[in-house]
């Protein structure tokens, strides 16, 4: 099965809630982030990311590295993504740019009625729960 590469941020706002996006003419909310490029550096890539995708220009000094996690693919059918996935943790409310439709912040208690992406059932909510 092809695998894209990816980069992502679990983004909370250190009061129970995860910044959740979803992209235009999908349904599954997953977090923010994008293909990394080839000879790009994970961290780079997120950073790139979430400046076209939210607006927001975080510093990388503020966000911690979570481990690399796998799942397949919410809008590529038989691809998996393997993320890189950071933490950043932020009060802004992003603005919704470039592929993304909606951006919403939602309490964890409240996560599982949405519909996710694989990556983000199996693996972020669980990691956002453990934040501090």
């Amino acid at each position: 099965m092809p695998t894209i590469r990816i980069a992502a941020a679990v983004i909370d706002d250190g009061a129970g809630r995860i910044l959740l996006v979803r992209k235009v003419g999908t349904d599954a909310f997953m977090q923010a982030g994008g293909k990394i490029e080839e000879n790009e550096e994970p961290l780079t890539a997120l950073r790139r990311e979430l400046l076209e995708e939210l607006g927001l220009d975080v510093d990388t000094r503020q966000v911690g590295y979570l481990g690399c996690f796998t799942a397949d693919a919410a809008n590529e059918p038989g691809h998996r993504v393997e993320a890189e996935l950071f933490h950043h943790r932020t009060s802004i409310m992003p603005l919704a740019s470039a592929e993304i439709a909606e951006v919403r912040w939602v309490p964890l208690g409240e996560a599982p009625a949405l519909s996710f992406a694989p990556l983000t059932r199996q693996h972020v909510l669980g990691l956002a729960a453990m934040l501090e």
